[in-house]
Order: structure tokens, then C-alpha cells, then sequence
């Protein structure tokens, strides 16, 4: 094997197959990566063949003007990869681009896997059968997902999740804080309206004015936003002037792994950053907001097939994260489950750290190098 094609579609992708890539070539140094890459993958030497963030779309009904665009990238990928095919091509997550590449690719001859499963065990499970025969190996992120796929006869194998292997629990909040130049005696809310423009665009807002209305309650409260891209904390500063402009805010580029470390509270758009929180020990509230017809449509199909839409509270199978969905998501109700946090009795406390700190352990076994060698001895 010498030639991989791979595919990430958004920054926690993009993080999760640099760390592949760079297992797979502990392995077997001489391979050569392309795709489509963040900067991640980039600095660890695979050579990106369209920009990343074309790929960074969400909701069902927000893709469809990108969807000619998205059509179009597929397209010519097929045909490269076709005229001149890689020993192996690795989706990384963004199912809806990468599970029909793969089912094009493999039908001619070129072996496939998939690196995170999508949540089809959650909603939407019929999107199963886009990948029985047509994914030759399904790689696990969570220990649970493994026995859905053997039931629908797809090959799967639970390697762990690189963020448990990278994030220690419970880290000294005073150290991160430190680093950050934050007050050490004044408590840290971090907010993390998402890594997606329409993220932003639908939380920025009302994540800034809970902000607000708690700072005005807490003094000594400090705000903190990290940002992953500088357009995305432009984005965000426009919005803080037209909604909250006297608010303190201290903006961060990226460091959010920092942040938790040091925040006391986070409010986060529901996602991955969920996951790194709880991996971290931190409490946290998630929401989510995406277009009133997605919502509709996941609603009134009952498209969701599980209680819970953070990936935490699945794990456990209970709450141990707020979650405050669409109308939910106001500025009333995220203001009273951040106070509620902060008025946790110590015994529900330390239930939801010992909680988090097991659900850590299960997913921190060296995933990057289970995966690469789950590649290597079935390819190779």
C-alpha cells in the first residue's frame, strides 16, 4: 500500500486524520496522502485537492444551495481517483459527502473505510443500507456502535476516541488560566457557539446575551470565546457590537482545549466540543439550533431514534448535559441551566464527575495507533 485518498470534512475531522495519518505513516513511513485536508492533515503531509470548509455544511435543508458545489468536488474526485486509483480510501466522518464517494470507489475495486461512524444509530438508521457491502471496514469511535453494525452485517472495530487519548480529566484549572492570562480568583464561562459560520450565525447571539444577563448577575464572571478560524471571530465580534457591545469579552484563537481546562462553566453548541468537555471534567450546558423546516421535518418523521443528542448523555444513557434545542435555546433558559450548574449540590456534582471520568477511561485505549493498525492488517 502506498497511496491513501482521504477525506475530513470539518475541523474535528480534520484532527482526528492528521493524528490517522500520522499513525498510518509510523507504520509504513513512505505512504503518500491527498484528499480534501484542514490544516491539520496539511502539516501532516497529506496534500488537500479542494478547501476543507467546502465541505462544512450542516442541516438537511441548509445544504441544498451548496449541494451543486458539493456535487461538482465529488465529481472530479471520482474521476482522479478513477483514472488513477489509491491503494485505499479513508472517509473521515462528513458521511453525506463521503459514504457515496466510497460506494462509487469501492464498486470499482477500490478498498474502503470509514473513520467514525456516522449517528446513524441515533437518527436516520436507514442510512445503513448506504453502507452494508459498500464500506469494507467501519471504524468506532464508541464501544456501542460495534454491535449495531455486526447486526446489519457490516464489518466494524471500536478503536477509542483520539480526544480521550489527548485530553486529561480534571486538569488544573489555575495552570490553564495562567496560560491564558486570566484572573486566577474570578470564576471562567467559555462559550463555543460552534466551528460552522451557520453555527455562529444561529447561536452567536443568543449565546452573547446569556453572557450578558449572567454577567450582570456575577460580577467578577469572566467571559471567554475561543475561535478556530480569524473569520469566525470577525463574525462573532460583529455580532457582540450589535447585540452586547459593553460585554467584556477576552477572544481566544483556538486554545478551546485550554479554555475548558480552565473555565468553570461552558456553554457550547451540541457537537464533538460536547465530547471534549466531558473529557476535560467540566460542566457544561449544550445547544442547538438549526433551520425551523430541518427541525420540522426531524420532528414530524421522528427522524431521532435516541433520548439524548449529546454524545455524553448517550454514553451514560442520562442527563448529565443540559440540553437546550431550538425555541429552548433562549436566553431565559440558558441563563437558569448555567445558574443551575453553579447551584449544584456537591453530592449531583461529584456524581456527574466520577460519571465523566469513567465514560473517559472506556474511550482512552490509543485510538489513532488501533486504527492505523486495523488498516494495516486488513489492507496490507
Amino acid at each position: 500500500m502506498q497511496r491513501i485518498a482521504i477525506i475530513a470534512g470539518e475541523v474535528s475531522g480534520d484532527l482526528l486524520a492528521a493524528r490517522l495519518i500520522l499513525a498510518l505513516k509510523a507504520l509504513k513511513p513512505d505512504l503518500i496522502f491527498e484528499g480534501i485536508a484542514g490544516s491539520e492533515m496539511q502539516a501532516a503531509g497529506c496534500t488537500s485537492l479542494f478547501p476543507m470548509e467546502k465541505l462544512s455544511v450542516m442541516g438537511l435543508v441548509e445544504v441544498l444551495k451548496d449541494l451543486p458545489a458539493l456535487l461538482s468536488i465529488r465529481k472530479q474526485l471520482k474521476a482522479r481517483w478513477l483514472a488513477t486509483p489509491p491503494d485505499l480510501f479513508i472517509g473521515v466522518d462528513a458521511p453525506d459527502f463521503n459514504l457515496p464517494l466510497a460506494a462509487q470507489l469501492q464498486a470499482e475495486g477500490i478498498p474502503t473505510v470509514h473513520y467514525v461512524s456516522p449517528s446513524i444509530w441515533a437518527w436516520r438508521e436507514k442510512r445503513v443500507k448506504k453502507i452494508q457491502g459498500k464500506i469494507d471496514l467501519m471504524l468506532t469511535l464508541f464501544p456501542f456502535e460495534v454491535d449495531f453494525y455486526k447486526k446489519h452485517q457490516v464489518a466494524a472495530q471500536f478503536v477509542g476516541h483520539p480526544l480521550a487519548d489527548e485530553v486529561q480529566f480534571n486538569a488544573s484549572a489555575q495552570e490553564a488560566r495562567q496560560q491564558l492570562g486570566l484572573d486566577l480568583a474570578k470564576p471562567v464561562l467559555g462559550l463555543l457557539p460552534g466551528s460552522r459560520t451557520k453555527e455562529v450565525q444561529a447561536l452567536g447571539a443568543v449565546f452573547l446575551q446569556t453572557a450578558q444577563a449572567l454577567k450582570s448577575k456575577y460580577p467578577d464572571l469572566q467571559i471567554v470565546i475561543p475561535t478556530v478560524r480569524t473569520d469566525l471571530k470577525a463574525q462573532l465580534q460583529a455580532i457582540q457590537q450589535t447585540v452586547v457591545a459593553e460585554l467584556p469579552v477576552t477572544y481566544l484563537d483556538g486554545q478551546s482545549r485550554l479554555l475548558m481546562q480552565a473555565a468553570d462553566y461552558l456553554l457550547m453548541a451540541s457537537g464533538t466540543a460536547v465530547l471534549e468537555g466531558m473529557l476535560a471534567g467540566r460542566l457544561m450546558v449544550a445547544a442547538y439550533k438549526v433551520s425551523p423546516l430541518t427541525w420540522w421535518l426531524v420532528q414530524t418523521f421522528k427522524l431521532a431514534k435516541v433520548k439524548h443528542v449529546t454524545l455524553p448523555n448517550n454514553l451514560a444513557g442520562e442527563e448529565l448535559v443540559p440540553e437546550l434545542l431550538q425555541d429552548r435555546a433562549n436566553v431565559t433558559e440558558l441563563v437558569a441551566a448555567i445558574e443551575s450548574l453553579m447551584q449544584l449540590p456537591v453530592e449531583r456534582r461529584n456524581y456527574i464527575f466520577k460519571r465523566f471520568q469513567a465514560l473517559h477511561t472506556q474511550l482512552h485505549c490509543d485510538a489513532s495507533a488501533n486504527a492505523a493498525q486495523a488498516i494495516m492488517e486488513r489492507f496490507t
